[in-house]
């Protein structure tokens, strides 16, 4: 490997153009990666054995993992640029990114799945240092330096040999400015500007607010894999490794074996002169997919690009932005696979389509005021039409026009917009702790009442984790193991039981009171108790999934439970272990501490939770204390109780 040039920044704007360089790589790799996966068959039913299926599935998984801290990255470096009063990049040309753009060693293009990807993924992610070759489909037929000329004012690109070596640039980049400008000079920006880790599910999320947090986010990205000196068992670079290795040896036991559609490299929806290297789509259908994914990415990228800047003022409007962006990520993937599927064109017998990543003019931040909600609603519900004009029900595509509608109901501004928001749905005429499938008087294991004179007892069989507060607490009330009748609330004075119902922790017991009883009273402070090796112990004004679940439930964070989002003990069953004293992270007392806490479980994945909340151990000591946060509940996550992505490694389902 040739010398390394030691990369020149002397001043803030030379730094805010670096780390749009960074911005810039972080975005278009994570396009490449994110091609590639979608450009994998979908299992059976696309020819794999149910072997293979399994395989290729595997590698969607880890690659998906990759892709997703590239995300990571991109707001990282957002979020260092914010700190010292800049504006976060999220624009990028089209693809494939022209010479010039990137230094002439990084060759980035969409390419579907193929063992030549996988080598250009391993070269783009080695270590800083390392001799290595890129594949041979790569590699540049142009030759070119990029330097600044010595004495100039003005920015311009410089060369560097790897990605890890461009953040050592930046890295020593911050140290220089720190000594020239000051640290308060220079980071004059404010944490509630930047997406954090309780905004974002990304893993390793960091905010920067001086030189060391700004060290420790560089560190982080090379540490997830851009040039990490260790490289890691779970760095980009040995994930990558991993798959070449089990690719190469999957091919050589059956060298038929295609896991990947015949995508086309570099796709277009229309062509210039210029464009060589690209294919251009002609089937009508494969345009109109693209059409709409490419619409979807420009909308997550607006999203994203709106969560920035916000002042504390401004933070549950951040967290709303940052949520949206993430479920119009999730909702691409259905529209690459489906592209992947489809002929590009009868000029490119056997080619498939694919995303192309074509980007609006550019991405700026909307202004903020009024008007940022009604643009992003309109934009929103204009594609939901798109989307149910072309792609009809009994289409493949058919079921994203709700899901997208779903988030322009989200953002409507009540005056203004296309459309009203959906009234939440509050149980209010429901016993306290009950849930509403749980009403139906005839349905299986419906929850049984017993009358008293000042209550209706409630004992609903679904919740009970056998925490036995009932058969130890009131014995006479709680009749265990009789045939007939078991619940007599007659027996036992009311405000005994009363407590006896109130310190139920999975809401397996409640009352509707008569009379001048009161109700059970609304917690003060919002709680999530770990319990050792089991669940969590919530004691909040609950609402799961905008329904109204009382003030107590026991949720499963060990991944096994038949009755998600809530336990069923099987944590026991399956020797789930987990601590209930997990350490103390630095926290601020919350200025509010009860009201609502909107528990979301998300589809195979964690529980993402809104409200203020107080996360205390077994002992009562805090954990933490904050307003949002993912919680896990595949029981792989190796930051517990906090989500680390690990159920997408290990392919957790909800269901």
């Amino acid at each position: 490997m040739t010398e390394e040039a030691r990369l020149r920044i002397g001043d803030r704007e030379e730094l805010i153009y670096m780390l749009a360089e960074a911005a810039a790589i972080e975005h278009n790799v994570m396009c490449c990666y994110l091609y590639g996966i979608w450009s994998l068959k979908r299992g059976e039913r696309d020819g794999l054995t149910p072997a293979q299926a399994a395989t290729v599935k595997r590698w969607k998984n880890a690659m998906l993992n990759v892709a997703i801290e590239e995300m990571t990255h991109l707001t990282i470096v957002g979020n260092l640029v914010t700190a010292i009063g800049g504006t976060p990049h999220l624009s990028r040309p089209e693809f494939p990114i022209r010479a010039g753009y990137h230094p002439a060693g990084i060759d980035l293009e969409l390419v579907g799945f193929s063992p030549a990807l996988v080598d250009h993924a391993i070269y783009l992610e080695r270590p800083e240092g390392m001799e290595m070759s890129d594949a041979p489909e790569f590699i540049r037929p142009d030759d070119y330096h990029r330097a600044m000329p010595k004495g100039a004012i003005m920015p311009s690109a410089q060369d560097y040999q790897t990605i890890g070596h461009l953040y050592r640039g930046i890295y020593h980049g911050f140290e220089v400015l720190n000594r020239r400008y000051g640290a308060q000079s220079l980071f004059c920006g404010t944490v509630d500007e930047q997406i954090g880790p309780g905004d974002a599910a990304l893993p390793g999320l960091k905010v920067v607010t001086d030189l060391a947090s700004a060290h420790d986010a560089i560190e982080t990205i090379v540490e997830q894999g851009e040039g990490a000196p260790a490289h890691s068992e779970d760095s980009h670079y040995n994930a990558f490794l991993a798959v070449k290795d089990e690719l190469a040896a999957m091919m050589a036991a059956d060298p038929t074996f295609a896991p990947a559609h015949p995508v086309a490299r570099n796709p277009r929806p229309r062509l210039t002169d210029m464009d060589e290297g690209c294919v251009l789509v002609t089937n009508p259908e494969a345009l109109r997919a693209m059409d709409l994914g490419n619409a979807l990415y420009n909308l997550m990228l607006r999203f994203l690009a709106q969560s920035w800047g916000r002042d504390s003022a401004n933070k549950a409007a951040k967290k709303l932005y940052v949520d949206q962006a993430r479920h119009l990520m999730r909702l691409l993937m259905p529209v690459g696979e489906y592209l992947a599927s489809l002929p590009a064109g009868p000029e490119y017998p056997g080619v498939t389509a694919g995303m192309s990543f074509t980007l609006a003019r550019d991405i700026q931040r909307l202004p903020l005021g009024d008007s940022e909600p009604l643009v992003l609603a309109e934009r929103t519900h204009e594609i939901v039409a798109h989307c149910r004009h072309f792609f009809p029900q009994g289409h493949e595509l058919s079921k994203l026009a709700d899901k997208i509608e779903e988030i322009g109901d989200k953002i409507t501004p009540p005056a203004a917009g296309t459309r009203a928001p959906k009234a939440k749905i509050v149980h209010d005429d429901l016993p306290s702790g009950k849930r509403e499938l749980a009403t139906d008087p005839a349905a299986a294991n419906a929850p049984e009442s017993a009358e008293a004179k000042d209550l209706t007892l409630h004992f609903d069989t679904q919740r009970c984790i056998h925490a036995r507060h009932c058969v130890l607490g009131a014995p006479e009330v709680f009749l265990a193991n009789v045939v007939g009748p078991w619940l007599h609330p007659e027996t036992m004075e009311t405000g005994a039981l009363r407590t006896v119902c109130v310190t139920c922790p999975s809401g397996a017991i409640s009352y509707t009171p008569k009379g001048d009883l009161p109700p059970e009273p609304a917690p003060q402070v919002n709680t999530i108790r770990l319990r050792e090796n089991g669940p969590y112990a919530v004691n909040a004004t609950i609402e799961i999934d905008g329904k109204s679940d009382g003030f107590r439930a026991t949720l499963c964070r060990c991944g096994a439970s038949k009755n998600k989002p809530w336990c069923d003990g099987s944590h026991k069953e399956i020797g789930f272990s987990a601590s209930g004293e997990p350490d103390t992270r630095p926290s601020e007392p919350l200025k509010i501490r009860g009201d609502v806490l909107a528990i979301r479980p998300e589809k195979d994945g964690p529980l993402q939770i809104d409200g203020n909340l107080e996360i205390i151990t077994g002992t009562g000591r805090t954990v933490d204390r904050l307003t949002s946060v993912r919680l896990c509940r595949c029981g792989g996550s190796s930051n517990k109780p906090f989500c680390d992505n690990t159920h997408l490694k290990i392919g957790f389902k909800s269901t």
